[in-house]
C-alpha cells in the first residue's frame, strides 16, 4: 500500500458513511484550503449512469491531440487509487497526492467528512497548482449533490445515458435520477447530452430551461452515427468524417459524439477538426471493452480471445448486448461477477441469449463481491458455479470450445482481474 492510499484508509474515519450526498461539508474544507475550486482551468463537468468515463477518455484524447495540457477527474480507480488523478496528462506521484490529502486533513481539522469529499479536496487542490489548459471532471455519483459539483461555472457540461441505478441514493424514478444528474448544469452553460429515455431527456431538458442552459440533444442537435469507414459526426456546424473510436462498441458512438458536442458548444481556440479526428481514435479506458493479453489471457489455449467490461447495470447490460450482436461469428463465454445491491437479472436479461457459456464469479479481494449463487438466481438457472475468475477460465479452457471469453458485471471485479492479468 503506498503512503497516499494508507492515508485515504485513515480519512474514511471522518464519516460514519462512505456516501452522504452534500456539499457543505466540502465547502467548509475549501473554504478553509482558500478555495482552490475558483483557480482551476476551463473546466468540462461530465455525469451520467453509463458512459460518463468514456465521455472523459475521449474529451482528453481530443485535448491532447490539440496539444493541450489536461488535467483528469474519474472514480472509482481500478487498481491503484491514483488512477483517480491525472494532472496535466500524466498520473499523479505519490508524492505529490499525499502532499495534498496531508494538507486536506490538516485543513478539515477532524470535521465529519466523506472519504470522497475529502479526497476530491485534494485533488482540486493539485488541479489549481499544477498549470494545465482543460480539467475533465467526472462526477462521482448524481450530479447535483455530488462533491465535484462545487464548480461553479465549468466551460461546458456533458450528460452520458441515464438509467436506473444507485437508485437508494438518487431515488427509484428515472425522472428523479436524470432531475439529480442534470443537477451539474450551470445557467448559460452550454450541455450536451446523448441518447436519452424521453423521460429522462424530459427532466434534462427542464433543468436546462430553468437556468438559460443550451441544450445540445442527440439527434436534434447533433448526430453520430458509425460508418463502415468509422464515425460521423454531424451538428449546426458541419459535418465530421473521423476514424473509428478508439473504445470499440456501438455504443461509443454516442459516448464520442457527447465529448465533440460539449467542445464544439464551448469552442475553445485550439479545437481543430484535425485535433477531434486523432482524439477520437486515441482514446483509451481500461475495462470498457478491454481486450487483455497478460497473465490472464496466456493461459488459455489457442483460438481464445479475452475481453473485460466493468458495465454493471441496466443501461450497460443492453449497451454490452449490442457489441456481443456483432461477435455471434465465434463461441462467447460470459464470466460474470456483481457487486451487491445491484440488480443482476435486468443486466444479464439481455446478455443471456448471446452467450454459449455463462459462469458466476466472486473473486476473493472483490469489494462487496455478490455471492455466486445469487448471480446464478438472477440467470434463471443458466448460469454455471465459477467460483472464481481463474477457475472459470480452466473450465471453460477444458470444454475445447475455442471463442471470446467477456469477463464482465463489476468495476470492483474489473480491479482484481486487471492486478491477476499484469498486462
Amino acid at each position: 500500500m503506498s503512503r497516499a492510499e494508507a492515508i485515504v484508509e485513515r480519512l474514511h474515519a471522518l464519516h460514519p458513511k462512505l456516501i452522504d450526498l452534500s456539499l457543505g461539508r466540502l465547502h467548509r474544507a475549501l473554504d478553509a484550503l482558500g478555495n482552490p475550486e475558483k483557480h482551476l482551468p476551463p473546466v468540462v463537468h461530465v455525469a451520467g449512469t453509463n458512459g460518463k468515463g468514456s465521455t472523459c477518455a475521449f474529451l482528453r484524447g481530443i485535448a491532447e491531440a490539440a496539444g493541450q495540457r489536461v488535467h483528469v477527474y474519474t472514480s472509482p480507480h481500478l487498481v491503484r487509487f491514483h488512477e483517480r488523478v491525472r494532472l496535466a496528462g500524466t498520473l499523479v506521484t505519490d508524492e505529490a497526492l499525499t502532499a495534498a490529502l496531508e494538507e486536506a486533513e490538516v485543513a478539515n481539522k477532524g470535521e465529519p467528512i466523506t472519504v470522497f469529499e475529502i479526497t476530491t479536496a485534494a485533488a482540486l487542490l493539485l488541479f489549481s497548482r499544477v498549470p494545465a489548459d482543460v480539467l475533465v471532471l467526472e462526477v462521482g455519483l448524481g450530479g447535483r449533490l455530488d462533491a465535484t459539483n462545487v464548480v461553479d461555472r465549468p466551460a461546458a457540461t456533458a450528460i452520458a445515458s441515464i438509467s436506473m441505478d444507485h437508485m437508494d441514493f438518487l431515488g427509484d424514478s428515472l425522472a428523479g435520477i436524470a432531475a439529480e444528474k442534470a443537477g451539474i448544469i450551470k445557467p448559460g452553460v452550454p450541455c450536451a447530452t446523448g441518447a436519452q429515455d424521453p423521460v429522462a431527456l424530459e427532466a434534462i431538458a427542464r433543468i436546462a430551461a430553468e437556468r438559460g442552459a443550451p441544450l445540445l440533444v442527440r439527434g436534434r442537435d447533433w448526430t453520430a452515427e458509425l460508418t463502415t469507414e468509422g464515425l460521423r459526426y454531424g451538428d449546426a456546424r458541419g459535418t465530421l468524417d473521423l476514424p473509428p473510436p478508439g473504445l470499440p462498441g456501438p455504443h461509443q458512438a454516442d459516448n464520442a459524439g457527447i465529448a465533440i458536442a460539449a467542445l464544439r458548444s464551448w469552442n475553445p481556440s485550439w479545437l481543430t477538426d484535425v485535433a477531434i479526428a486523432r482524439g477520437v481514435a486515441a482514446a483509451e479506458w481500461p475495462a470498457r471493452l478491454q481486450r487483455l493479453k497478460g497473465a490472464l489471457a496466456r493461459a488459455l489455449p489457442g483460438g481464445f480471445d479475452l475481453w473485460l467490461d466493468g458495465g454493471h447495470n441496466a443501461g450497460a447490460g443492453v449497451a454490452l448486448a449490442q457489441h456481443l450482436a456483432t461477435w455471434r461469428d465465434r463461441p462467447l463465454h460470459l464470466v460474470v461477477g456483481m457487486k451487491k445491491g445491484k440488480a443482476s437479472e435486468e443486466f444479464l436479461r439481455p446478455l443471456i441469449p448471446f452467450a454459449t457459456t455463462l459462469t458466476a464469479v466472486a473473486e476473493p479481494g472483490q469489494h462487496l463481491a455478490m455471492p455466486v449463487e445469487d448471480i446464478v438466481a438472477a440467470s434463471g438457472g443458466v448460469a454455471r458455479l465459477g467460483p472464481t475468475v481463474a477457475a472459470a477460465l480452466a473450465r471453460i479452457a477444458a470444454d475445447g470450445v475455442p471463442g471470446r471469453v467477456l469477463i464482465c458485471g463489476s468495476l470492483y471485479l474489473a480491479g482484481e482481474v486487471l492486478k491477476a492479468d499484469g498486462g
